[in-house]
């Protein structure tokens, strides 16, 4: 059994062209190419979705990008929306910058273009270490397409990055959540079971508890259940805390005073037709 488990939103299992999905290079995700590019070759898309991994071959999402499916994460964050209203609109919003780093997306209720709400959402997915390319190839081989014997032979491999990919987006976190919390608004981490299981294992979680609407950081867990042909995302599990519940010693250096105006006139200054929630 090939360890690639999704290639290009395709399940490796599934009886497709497989010569034309690789040659589209295509995300169902994003609708557009895959942004997963190799180093070496920009012009080509690695397209790996996730992967098996572990004794128990459990599938693991490696990409932030799978976890838009059917875009359910941002409406599983329209109760966080405490002051929308019917007759808003609701905007996507990419990449804005607040103390400690930008926050990935925005979901905003918005009365034509003055912005009433919005929620941050950060995504977050296993790192890996080495390489996936010499499987990708490989499992290629095996749908009958031609690949190089290089790679296909090469033994490099690839490990997962529990410990840092969890370190690192619980300090990026930290002065987030401080931000949010300031302006009462709510921050949202997606990730999936697993690294939250993980998570759990290995750092301090007492201070989360089931999802309450009244903290401002909250973290969604989804799983990858059997859908049909294929995998779907589905949400498993909600918590929630305020910035005691992160760790103080993960703190960064940047200020997070930032002013609520401000963070209204970045998102003003964003949306727009294109950024509009279809569902």
């Amino acid at each position: 059994m090939s360890r690639i488990s999704e290639l290009f939103g395709v399940e490796a299992s599934a009886h497709v062209d497989w010569r034309d999905l690789v040659e589209r290079q295509h995300c169902p995700y994003l609708d557009r190419k895959c942004l997963k590019v190799r180093k070496s070759q920009a012009e080509i898309s690695i397209g790996t979705c996730s992967i098996r991994y572990g004794r128990a071959a459990a599938v693991v999402i490696i990409c932030p990008f799978r976890l838009l499916e059917r875009k359910q994460v941002f409406t599983d964050c329209l109760h966080l929306l405490t002051l929308h209203e019917p007759g808003n609109e609701l905007h996507i919003v990419t990449e804005i910058a607040v103390p400690g780093g930008s926050v990935d997306y925005f979901l905003v209720s918005a009365n034509g273009r003055r912005v009433i709400d919005f929620v941050g959402i950060e995504l977050q997915t296993l790192d890996t270490t080495g390489t996936l390319w010499p499987e990708r190839q490989r499992f290629l081989l095996s749908m009958g397409l031609p690949v190089s014997e290089y790679d296909a032979g090469s033994s490099k491999g690839f490990g997962m990055n529990w410990k840092m990919t969890a370190k690192t987006i619980l300090v990026q976190l930290h002065h987030k959540v401080e931000t949010f919390q300031g302006i009462n608004k709510h921050l949202a981490l997606v990730i999936q079971d697993c690294l939250l299981d993980y998570m759990r294992r290995e750092f301090n979680f007492r201070h989360l508890q089931p999802a309450r609407l009244g903290d401002p950081m909250h973290i969604h867990a989804y799983g990858l259940g059997r859908d049909g042909g294929g995998f779907r995302l589905g949400l498993r599990d909600r918590l929630s805390t305020d910035t005691k519940g992160i760790s103080a010693c993960l703190g960064l250096q940047a200020s997070p005073n930032i002013e609520l105006e401000e963070v209204v006139r970045l998102l003003e200054a964003k949306i727009s037709d294109k950024t509009l929630l279809t569902l």
